[in-house]
């Protein structure tokens, strides 16, 4: 799954990357949720750690001269909360309200990626549509648009 967030990043706008933050943050809040399920406490910590990063770079990234920047660090805010609350009392129920935050948020982002028309953020990367990569014993698909599995033939 990172090599797939890994791809789209050299291809993707400033408001694309936040989209892919977002769902960084919430792929790992999911897989925190599976390690709690499992009781796998340690690989539950270390998930939400990994998804409090990437928040705080979110929030590092804020540009205060818009009034929507103060409201964003509140809910921000509340989200880290939720993950620090999570990680101390060992309970994944704690992130129900901050993975609906976040889906909410990521909705928005992901409807003005079509009105941001600056390009990639990043320089001098190959244009990349898809890659097939080998592995030990499997052929491994990496794609930009998540609707577009079906792309081409399967393996």
């Amino acid at each position: 799954m990172m090599k797939a967030f890994a791809a789209r990043v050299t291809q993707a706008s400033r408001t694309e990357l936040v989209v892919i933050m977002y769902e960084v943050i919430l792929t790992d809040i999911d897989c925190a949720k599976t390690c709690y399920n499992k009781e796998d406490t340690v690989k539950f910590e270390q998930e939400l750690k990994h998804a409090q990063r990437f928040l705080n770079e979110l929030m590092a990234t804020l540009n205060y001269r818009y009034e929507l920047s103060y409201q964003l660090m509140s809910l921000y805010i509340f989200i880290n909360k939720s993950l620090v609350t999570a990680v101390f009392q060992k309970n994944a129920d704690i992130l129900e309200e901050a993975e609906a935050v976040l889906k909410v948020l990521l909705e928005g982002f992901k409807g003005t990626v079509k009105e941001d028309l600056s390009g990639p953020v990043m320089q001098n990367t190959q244009q990349l549509y898809a890659g097939l990569t080998y592995g030990r014993g499997v052929l491994n698909e990496t794609y930009l648009n998540a609707n577009e599995q079906s792309r081409g033939y399967k393996a």
